[in-house]
């Protein structure tokens, strides 16, 4: 097995770093910017109208539907997906090599993201089917053949969906376990089995409930991580609130003279300092690659455009929020003037300091060590736990499509029981093979999942233009 996996890891390596640092940069970028032209900018005029949509009659406790789910209820299903270790771990690593400029292009990219989120929400909803047990199937892989009729949309619908049930269903929970396992042990000693056992068993109680107990679970859960990771992040903020000005003052300086806190040239230095907030981004918010439209399409609403305005929601919280409190937290602690990283990534502190333990450093620098890590660990294991959760639905809609069509409560019984076998050899063994592999079936989904996009921007503007008629008419 370590010889295969030997020979195989470069060759995954270089398609991943092909993949994230060319193709699908070019690919999410452009669908953003396409969509935001084509909409007249709707992550800016529809604004409001999502955060009121969201927030205008919030609860923790929704109404159970008979099929599907609340809005609210997938847009915190969608956002367990979306916060997850990378909003942690991922900024930490796009700091640290693009500088703290790379958080100003993360905040581009969510930008447009929302635009693309936007349109993927939209189409999930306008493409979703409802059985008649009331079971909402619904996704990219309805959309892709609906935008491509024949053998062409079947064989890119079929890649995606092969490509998710294994990037996200199952290795890519392994990796999120994982990290609960590794951070559980770390911050508190308890074994990697015992975190593994407890993981599963309380894994299996949710997903053998279906979508209703999966609902009912991520719209508490979410708010409540939520909440703990701002407030232990804005205690931070207040410790150190003299240099805040300091810190955006870091964020938009490096963000086009990286040169001065990363070394190299300024073309080298301005193309890392891009690229690391460009992919870190895009893969923290997840817009445009196919994910969380399985959950977007559960939503009951009356219009497809509702969804789409409360999905935007769920890239402004992810990175606007989550994401850029991290950091905040990183760069004000660790690379102002008195921080240990305030002349750049460089000498010894690389021995003692990387992504894995940036966040905890910052936190514990505030806190104490010991109180930082612990705190991390907590939001780390409910960013990983809600991962699992939504991840695992995403994969199981797209393993009924392949495989249940005839029997469909069979295959997601099958389903279940390989993630969770998954589940629990995540959080006992880690293999950086696995963690490539994962991110290239993560980067494989992102291609049929944008041609769609694009085939289907009339769709999407025309379900725009019902609102705007209504609303003239009204």
């Amino acid at each position: 097995m370590q010889a295969i996996e030997s020979v195989l890891f470069p060759i995954v390596s270089k398609i991943n770093e092909y993949l994230s640092n060319y193709i699908l940069v070019f690919l999410l970028i452009g669908v953003g910017l396409w969509y935001s032209i084509k909409t007249r900018f709707v992550q800016v005029r529809c604004f409001g109208e999502g955060m009121r949509k969201v927030f205008g009659n919030l609860k923790l406790k929704g109404d159970r539907h008979d099929s599907g789910m609340s809005s609210f209820q997938a847009l915190a299903t969608a956002i367990a997906a979306q916060v997850g270790t990378g909003n942690i771990v991922g900024a930490s690593g796009a700091i640290l090599t693009g500088g703290p400029g790379a958080i100003f292009w993360m905040w581009v990219i969510a930008f447009f993201g929302m635009a693309t989120i936007y349109a993927e929400a939209t189409l999930a909803q306008k493409t979703r089917i409802v059985d008649p047990n009331g079971t909402v199937r619904g996704g990219p892989v309805y959309y892709i053949t609906t935008a491509f009729k024949g053998g062409f949309g079947k064989f890119l619908a079929g890649f995606f969906a092969v490509a998710i049930v294994l990037a996200l269903g199952f290795m890519g929970c392994m990796v999120q376990s994982n990290s609960i396992g590794s951070t559980m042990n770390t911050a508190f000693g308890i074994p990697t089995w015992v975190s593994g056992v407890i993981l599963v068993i309380i894994c299996a109680i949710i997903f053998l409930g279906g979508v209703q107990r999966l609902a009912s679970v991520t719209e508490k859960i979410v708010p409540i991580m939520a909440a703990i990771f701002l407030l232990g992040g804005l205690a931070v903020l207040v410790a150190r609130i003299t240099y805040i000005p300091a810190t955006f003052a870091m964020i938009f300086k490096y963000a086009f003279q990286p040169q001065a806190i990363i070394g190299g040239g300024f073309g080298y230095a301005i193309k890392t300092a891009i690229s690391q907030g460009a992919k870190r981004g895009l893969f923290s918010n997840e817009a445009g690659m196919g994910s969380t439209p399985h959950a977007h399409a559960q939503a009951n609403v009356a219009r497809a455009h509702d969804q789409g305005v409360v999905a935007m929601i769920g890239v402004f919280i992810d990175t606007f929020v989550v994401l850029t409190l991290n950091a905040l937290v990183i760069i004000c602690t660790l690379y102002t003037a008195d921080g240990p990283l305030a002349n750049g990534y460089f000498g010894d502190v690389t021995a003692a300091l990387g992504k894995t333990n940036l966040a905890q450093t910052a936190f514990g620098s505030v806190f104490g060590a010991s109180l930082g890590a612990k705190f991390v660990a907590v939001c780390l294991l409910f960013f990983a736990f809600s991962t699992i959760l939504s991840w695992n639905l995403f994969g199981k809609i797209n393993a009924n499509y392949l495989f249940g069509r005839r029997n469909s409560k069979l295959c997601s019984v099958i389903y279940t029981m390989i993630a969770l076998v998954f589940i629990f050899l995540g959080t006992v063994s880690g293999s950086d093979f696995v963690w490539e592999l994962t991110d290239m079936f993560n980067n494989l989904i992102v291609l049929p999942n944008v041609i769609a996009l694009f085939a289907l921007t009339g769709m999407v503007l025309a379900s725009l233009n019902e609102v705007k008629k209504d609303r003239l008419e009204a």
